[in-house]
Order: structure tokens, then sequence, then C-alpha cells
């Protein structure tokens, strides 16, 4: 596995080995030894995910206020631009954004550690989204960050998209300045 270190601490793009003939290909999509020996992290994953989304759905950026979530994401089919921004209450990289793209094609993974909202816009007619957690999905503390707050500068591929297909809770999201208002930032242990 190849580990790629991004602009925000802690926030991991890993490239798995592909091993691949005329038949197809071969990779493993989770190795908890060379997480380990590749990240120099410890971690366990106690919920999986699949999302399933047409082209030009944006999700997120999601995160929860308590029980945060390190993330291990992935497409199997499709592509989307991928993104996660810094909540970390003290980091050097608060508030910035970083963003990727993620394809059935690179077999990427991006490793999200807590405390950093996350979300995605699928670029394909369509995206199969996989992702594993690190705690469970808890209704109560989920919040979004605002996908187009323009302080988060996010530069979304939207070129031939249109405007992106939100959830109801998507569109409600808040801006960066109201979740420190409301003190909604990401509780760390």
């Amino acid at each position: 596995m190849n580990v790629i270190k991004t602009s925000i601490e802690g926030l991991l793009i890993l490239e798995p080995r592909v091993f691949g003939d005329a038949r197809g290909f071969f990779l493993e999509s989770w190795n908890e030894r060379e997480f380990r020996n590749g990240t120099g992290l410890q971690t366990s994953f106690v919920q999986d995910n699949h999302s399933y989304s047409q082209r030009g759905v944006l999700r997120g950026l999601h995160y929860q206020q308590r029980y945060p979530q390190g993330k291990l994401v992935r497409v199997v089919s499709g592509a989307v631009w991928d993104v996660a921004v810094d909540l970390r209450q003290g980091s050097l990289t608060f508030g910035q954004s970083f963003g990727c793209e993620l394809n059935a094609e690179n077999h990427r993974q991006l490793w999200i550690p807590p405390g950093l909202a996350h979300g995605f816009l699928v670029l394909s007619d369509s995206a199969d989204f996989l992702y594993k957690t690190t705690d469970y999905w808890t209704p109560a503390f989920e919040r979004c960050l605002l996908w187009s707050d323009p302080v988060l500068g996010i530069d979304w591929p939207l070129q031939g998209l249109g405007t992106p297909k939100l959830a109801a809770k998507d569109q409600a999201g808040k801006s960066l300045a109201m979740i420190q208002r409301d003190r909604e930032l990401p509780e760390l242990a």
C-alpha cells in the first residue's frame, strides 16, 4: 500500500496494490496490519456503509459533533470528487479543505480522521461509494457544514453537472462561522 500525505494533517490517500491480468484484478481493500504499518495508526471499524448516487448528487459535508467518526472511503463503481474539511479545534489546518477524485479505476481510498467534515460529488452517471467508520452513526449528533460556504473556498468540479442535487439536510447546512458561533465543532477526546 502506498500512503500519500495531503495538505491536512492526518488526512491520507491510500493506494492499494492492484494485481491485474487479462481476467481482471485483485486488491485488498482493507488489511489492518498494512494500514497500521503504512500510517502508524491503530484503529478499528464498527460500521460499513454503502451509498449509491446519481450524477450530480452532492452529499455532505457531514460530521458528528459527538462520537466523531474516522472514515476509510472508496468508490467501487463510477467516480466522485471527495472533499474533507478540518474542523478540529486547535489544528494548524482548521477550516482548510482537501479534494481529490476517487474512482473505480484508480482504486484510491481516503482516510479521513475523526474531526473532519466529509462530502462528495458524483461525477459519473452513477457511483457506488463504500466507507468504513470508527464509530457508529448517531443521528442526534449529526451535523452538516454548508458545502458552498465561500469561506471554505472549495473548488467543486461542477462544470457540465449543473446545480448539485442535495438532500434537505445538506441544503440546510451551516457555515463555518455559524458552527463556531453555535459551538457545534466536533468534540474530540
